[in-house]
């Protein structure tokens, strides 16, 4: 009898499970940090789209709206952000969200020009 209530123990739980959500910025983190093994390919793409396509259209506009000395420094600056990230081999938890940054940056000068260009 002694035997068979320590083969055939009864434990009675019940588990309330708590979700957690992440904030957008969050799981965009999460992501960065999950994108640590492709960090060479994010060099190069980062690289070649900021430097080759939007700092020089950006710079464009910026000289078509007329020469805003303050809005071409903005887009250089923006153009280093995403390079000196890069060249001193930073995480990309790092990386990818200074090279967003830096779009951002580059949106909101492209917007400031058409603005300027139609004033």
């Amino acid at each position: 009898m002694k035997m068979e209530t320590t083969l055939h123990q009864t434990i009675n739980t019940t588990y309330t499970g708590e979700t957690t959500s992440l904030s957008m910025w969050g799981r965009f983190m999460n992501y960065c940090q999950g994108q640590e093994n492709n960090r060479l390919l994010w060099l190069g793409v980062i690289l070649m789209v900021h430097g080759c396509i939007l700092t020089p259209i950006t710079v464009f506009v910026t000289l078509a709206a007329g020469p805003s000395f303050s809005l071409f420094m903005v887009a250089i600056v923006a153009m280093a952000i995403a390079l000196v990230t890069n060249l001193a081999a930073m995480p990309t938890r790092i990386t990818i969200p200074a090279f967003a940054l830096s779009i951002v940056i580059d949106i909101a000068i492209l917007v400031s020009c058409v603005f300027l260009a139609l004033s």
